[in-house]
């Protein structure tokens, strides 16, 4: 059975739900999350998107994001999403979040109210094949850097949450 998505309005308030696949086809407004785990040196970590994805393969992104499930609250849906692609639970605070929307290549476009969260772990993950290519530690200074050179190689909604809220995730991301 297909996903499904919380549509939600630009206050975040639920106005139904839709499969997955057609909220993408439509561009209709869903509630979603990214979560950004750090070390106590300061590093994020980023997963490569596994290459059979249907939008952005092999694309770097942060430490893993997805969809809320009816009925699950935003840090439920990370830690469950987090241990699914990356093997591991740790807590998470949410931080902020806002509203994008990025058409693909191959039709689909992500219109989504984002919730940003993050969490701290010192362990390496235990990734889901199906899920992530690959990850990496990389101190958020040298993701900007490397962002302004090869944009490409990143998710659009990690490129925006970069471009926007850098400032504010510096802050919150202060080794221990």
């Amino acid at each position: 059975m297909e996903e499904k998505v919380i549509l939600v309005n630009e206050r975040d308030e639920q106005v139904g739900t839709m499969p997955k696949m057609e909220a993408h086809e439509k561009a209709v407004l869903h509630r979603a999350f990214s979560v950004f785990i750090m070390n106590s040196k300061g590093e994020t970590m980023l997963q490569q998107r596994a290459a059979h994805k249907y939008h952005s393969p092999l694309l770097w992104t942060n430490t893993c994001c997805s969809h809320q499930r009816v009925g699950e609250s935003n840090i439920e849906a990370g830690k469950r999403r987090l241990q699914e692609e990356m093997g591991f639970e740790t807590d998470l605070k949410e931080l902020f979040s806002f509203i994008y929307k990025a058409p693909f290549d191959n039709g689909l476009t992500e219109h989504e109210l984002d919730h940003v969260m993050i969490g701290q772990y010192e362990g390496d993950p235990r990734i889901n094949r199906e899920e992530v290519a690959s990850w990496k530690w990389m101190n958020p200074e040298d993701i900007k850097a490397d962002m302004e050179k090869s944009p490409e190689t990143y998710t659009a909604w990690f490129r925006i949450i970069f471009e926007k809220f850098y400032d504010h995730l510096i802050e919150n991301i202060q080794p221990k």
